[in-house]
């Protein structure tokens, strides 16, 4: 066995599987994020589904920046959203009460049913519902895994381990990447290849579910103190966790005497920091504009002049800048903490977003292409782009809200910042497109000063948490921060 000793814990083969099975959650909204825009581009899904949108699609002097505006074509991504949103409630009570295992077993039995019913949808109905269906699945994966990663982690690496959902998501849009790349080419039913592939992951996460424990924290939460205590045991591979499992158990006790009203406890003085930097993490997030390169990559690539597989072909590429990305914030996010990833990160992401709207606006007209040399910086710009945001807003949006509420409004408060994040996922989803079509390049400007404030933000609003276990963050991070200490 595996076996590398980490202060009073050690990592074996166990407790990796345990990371690498729930982080398939990841994946699949990964796969999700990567598949959508690819197949929504494909002309064989769009004279079944979307004809009118081929229509446009065909015209000679088509607008580069309208020929896929069209609400019910953004309804095909952003219903899964919508659902996740609502979906992320229920799987916060369902993580209290029957514990993150069951949670993440329910989410995958979502992924299947929707993955199946999508890729066999024979009208319009019938792929929304399988959308939504796959929505839910997202919900409960996205509300339970961040919390799963974080609660079994060993302090010193648990910003890493948290991170392994993120790094799971580049990963799952990088091969959705790769998917629609060869799907494009077969006819007529690529498309159905795409959506239905969604169903291999989700049975990996489905058997992984049986395979991995149930938190230490939960169970305790639960009152099963013992199994809790040897859970502990197995994950840290020591015997000696007396002093960790103490701090859970009060931690515990202390949760107890509020649970009942979570709702309103959000709204004391320990929960309501976390809340608010959860919460407009999550808004933060989708206002990088990351979410609309990512969903509509194709797309937007096709607008800048590409054919459809050389746009495909380039969505691939900064999937891997994506995937290869996120793993210098596992390396780093522990070392150099979270604060300074995410304030370079906005300075590389502001540069990038105001250069390929400078490019856009001067070099491509409705109904022209950019030339070869343009086109290829405007790639390289994305890259650098999608490479600043993988190891910094992309996991550090999932890691932060994880880790800083205190367990009586854990789940709740989560469910709160995951809420957030698909509520604003599915705006960017379903108005993107109209407000390429409107606002054509200057939507980069419109990203760019999104940056500026969150950029401020942080500088002002987010104390650095690296380090900090987990049930004393308010004592030693809330109360110390010059501004959030005016609370208590």
């Amino acid at each position: 066995m595996l076996n590398v000793r980490m202060n009073n814990s050690k990592i074996t083969v166990y407790v990796v599987s345990c990371w690498i099975f729930a982080a398939f959650g990841g994946l699949m909204f990964g796969y999700d994020i990567g598949i959508s825009g690819g197949v929504s581009s494909m002309d064989d899904f769009l004279i079944k589904f979307f004809p009118h949108v081929y229509q446009t699609k065909l015209h000679a002097k088509e607008n580069n920046y309208c020929k896929y505006d069209n609400w019910l074509l953004q309804l095909f991504t952003s219903s899964l959203y919508i659902s996740a949103l609502f979906a992320s409630f229920f799987a916060s009570k369902a993580a209290t009460k029957l514990g993150r295992r069951t949670t993440i077993l329910i989410a995958s039995i979502f992924f299947i049913v929707g993955a199946v019913l999508s890729a066999a949808a024979k009208n319009k109905l019938m792929l929304i519902v399988g959308r939504i269906l796959f929505g839910i699945g997202v919900g409960f994966g996205n509300e339970t895994v961040p919390l799963f990663l974080t609660e079994v982690a060993p302090i010193q690496h648990r910003g890493a381990v948290n991170i392994m959902f993120q790094l799971f998501v580049t990963i799952g849009i990088f091969i959705a990447n790769l998917v629609n790349y060869g799907t494009s080419m077969i006819h007529p039913y690529g498309w159905r290849i795409s959506l239905g592939f969604a169903a291999i992951p989700s049975v990996i996460l489905f058997i992984g579910s049986f395979v991995i424990t149930d938190t230490p924290t939960s169970l305790i939460e639960r009152g099963n103190e013992e199994q809790g205590k040897s859970t502990l045991v197995k994950i840290r591979g020591v015997s000696d966790v007396e002093a960790e499992y103490k701090e859970i158990v009060a931690a515990c006790e202390q949760a107890k005497q509020v649970k009942q009203q979570s709702l309103k406890n959000l709204l004391k003085p320990a929960s309501i920091p976390p809340l608010v930097i959860g919460v407009l993490l999550q808004v933060f997030q989708q206002f990088t504009g990351i979410n609309a390169i990512m969903f509509y990559a194709p797309v937007l690539f096709q607008t800048m002049g590409f054919k459809a597989n050389a746009s495909l072909l380039s969505s691939v590429i900064t999937g891997i800048v994506n995937v290869g990305s996120t793993f210098v914030s596992i390396y780093l996010v522990d070392k150099v903490g979270r604060r300074k990833l995410l304030l370079q990160a906005c300075c590389q992401m502001l540069i990038s977003q105001l250069a390929i709207g400078a490019i856009l606006v001067t070099s491509l007209s409705e109904t022209g292409t950019l030339n070869r040399t343009l086109a290829a910086i405007v790639v390289l710009l994305v890259c650098t782009y999608v490479m600043s945001f993988a190891w910094s807003w992309g996991p550090l949006g999932w890691l932060i809200p994880s880790e800083t509420f205190p367990l009586e409004t854990r789940t709740t408060g989560f469910a709160f910042a995951v809420s957030t994040n698909m509520l604003f996922t599915s705006i960017i989803a379903q108005l993107f497109l109209t407000m390429l079509c409107t606002m054509k390049a200057y939507i980069f400007f419109f990203f760019s000063g999104w940056i500026v404030v969150m950029g401020l933000f942080v500088f002002f609003f987010l104390p650095e948490t690296k380090g900090v276990p987990i049930d004393s963050m308010v004592e030693r991070v809330w109360m110390q921060h010059p501004i959030w200490k005016r609370l208590f």
